[in-house]
């Protein structure tokens, strides 16, 4: 079934085992991660995938200290991008997951 025609919980649902297997994936690299916003009903921009709750903006630690910048969530976003998801590294959101953002996919980017 294509991401079209799946449901707004079947779109969640996936979207949460990805976060599950990212936050796995972040451990594994030595990282910890804090949730950011999970869920949001305002703060975004107009039809922010949070609202959808089908993204999330994760706080990353190494060694206990913070990761401020977009570059140190780079293995992270390409792995998620590697599951199907899409990354805001790719507009300086470096700390953004999201999911179904076609306008945003790795195919896309790449001119196909």
């Amino acid at each position: 079934m294509s991401n079209q025609n799946k449901s707004l919980r079947e779109k969640q649902s996936e979207f949460a085992r990805a976060v599950g297997l990212l936050i796995i994936y972040a451990y594994q690299l030595g990282y910890e991660l804090t949730f950011g916003d999970a869920w949001a009903k305002t703060g975004h921009k107009e039809n922010s995938f949070h609202y959808k709750r089908l993204a999330i903006d994760l706080n990353l630690f190494k060694e206990g200290v913070f990761q401020r910048t977009t570059e140190a969530h780079r293995p992270l976003g390409e792995f998620w991008e590697s599951i199907g998801g899409s990354w805001g590294g790719h507009w300086q959101d470096g700390n953004h997951y999201s999911w179904g953002e076609t306008n945003r996919s790795k195919f896309e980017r790449k001119g196909g």
